[in-house]
Order: C-alpha cells, then sequence, then structure tokens
C-alpha cells in the first residue's frame, strides 16, 4: 500500500502543477488587457493635449478676425472724420474710434495669452509623444514576452499533462476515481500528511485507530473530518 500512496503523491504532483500552470494562462488575457488599457490611456492623453492646441489655435484665430474688424472700423471711422464737417460728429466717431482701440488692446492681449498657452501645449506635446514613443516600445516587449510566456507555459501543460497520464495509468481504477474526486472538491490537495495526530487538509484530530492505521502504511486510510487521503508525515 505504500506504493500506491508514493503513486499517488507523485501524481498529485502533477495534478497541482497541472492546476498552477492553468491559473497562469489564465492571468495572461488580463494583463494583455491591462497593457492595450495603458497604451489607449497614453494615446487619449496626448490626443487631449493635441485637442487643446487646436482649440487655442481656433480661439487666436478668432481673436485675429475680431481686431481685423475693429482695425477695419476704425479706418472707416478716420475717413467719415475728415469728410464730416461737423464738430459733434467728429467727436463721436473719434470716441467710437477710442472704443475700437481699447477693445483692440484688451483683445491682443488675450490673443498673447494664447500664444503663452500654446507654446506650452506645443513643449507639452512634444514631450507626451516622446513619453508615449517610450511606452509603446516597452509594452511591445512585454506583450512580446506574454506571447513567449504563454508558449513556454502552453509546452509545460502539455508536459504535464502527459506525465500525468502516464501516472495514472499506474493507479488503481477506483483509487484514482477517488483520488480525483477529492482533488476537484478540496481544491488544494487530496492526499495530504498526518502530523501528530492531525490532519493538515483539515486541520483536524483523528482517530487514535485512524492514527495507527495511517502510520501503518499498509492500506489507505481517510481522515474521518474532510475524507483526504492520508499518509504518515511523523
Amino acid at each position: 500500500m505504500q506504493v500506491e500512496l508514493e503513486q499517488l503523491l507523485i501524481l498529485q504532483d502533477r495534478a497541482q502543477k497541472i492546476r498552477q500552470v492553468e491559473a497562469e494562462l489564465r492571468t495572461l488575457p488580463q494583463e494583455r488587457r491591462s497593457l492595450d488599457a495603458q497604451v489607449t490611456a497614453a494615446a487619449a492623453h496626448l490626443e487631449a493635449l493635441k485637442q487643446r492646441g487646436r482649440l487655442v489655435e481656433v480661439e487666436k484665430k478668432k481673436l485675429e478676425l475680431d481686431v481685423g474688424a475693429r482695425a477695419e472700423s476704425i479706418a472707416r471711422l478716420k475717413t467719415q472724420q475728415y469728410e464730416t464737417r461737423k464738430n459733434d460728429e467728429f467727436s463721436a466717431m473719434g470716441r467710437e474710434i477710442e472704443r475700437y482701440q481699447n477693445e483692440i488692446s484688451g483683445l491682443e492681449d488675450q490673443e498673447l495669452e494664447l500664444m503663452e498657452q500654446a507654446d506650452q501645449l506645443k513643449a507639452q506635446v512634444a514631450a507626451e509623444e516622446k513619453q508615449s514613443a517610450t511606452v509603446k516600445e516597452s509594452i511591445a516587449r512585454q506583450v512580446a514576452n506574454l506571447g513567449s510566456k504563454e508558449a513556454t507555459l502552453s509546452s509545460r501543460l502539455e508536459e504535464l499533462k502527459k506525465e500525468r497520464a502516464e501516472l495514472a495509468g499506474k493507479v488503481d481504477e477506483d483509487l484514482r476515481d477517488r483520488f480525483d474526486r477529492l482533488f476537484a472538491s478540496k481544491g488544494d490537495a487530496a492526499v495530504v500528511a498526518l502530523e501528530n495526530d492531525f490532519c493538515t487538509g483539515c486541520h483536524m484530530k483523528v482517530t487514535t485507530q485512524t492514527a495507527v492505521r495511517a502510520k501503518g502504511g499498509r492500506e489507505i486510510v481517510s481522515c474521518e473530518q474532510c475524507g483526504r487521503i492520508l499518509y504518515s508525515g511523523s
């Protein structure tokens, strides 16, 4: 019976490794999505900066048109001033000219502020483009590494499954079925050590009779509490 326990422990080792490799493989899609999200976020941030730059340019153009319109109004009023012979009309047009000039001064101040913003945004865009290129390059390497990792894990999984199948063929069919049910239901181990009369699977103390039988190693013994197969660990 000791031989069967050893076979079960080896079989369990392969089953646990298979489960571990499968768990690692399941994480890869999420890792890829995370990397894709980083690329998307970097691109979105860069596009937002560029959009702000475009809006500033549109606003600058609007101010330029507003300044131009007022400059034309000033030119027209000055022409009309030369043509009029009435002092009150001349003074009224003078006041209009002064108002337009004040408005132009305010618009030009706004235009200067926008020019400063545009320069700052251009610098930010240039820096972000450089950073974005670095991020893309880094992520491309990480994606390639994930591909290599997936290939390695898949190959390892096939090897382990093959080993497990070969090992399972050497175990008594009823015992193997019992092991498979336990391993599937317990989620960690179907065969565990008995240490100081405690099952290391459920951490409960077994009866003296069970402990003696397990330590004897002449039969397959199960924990009364959790049903796991026991072997003597002390």
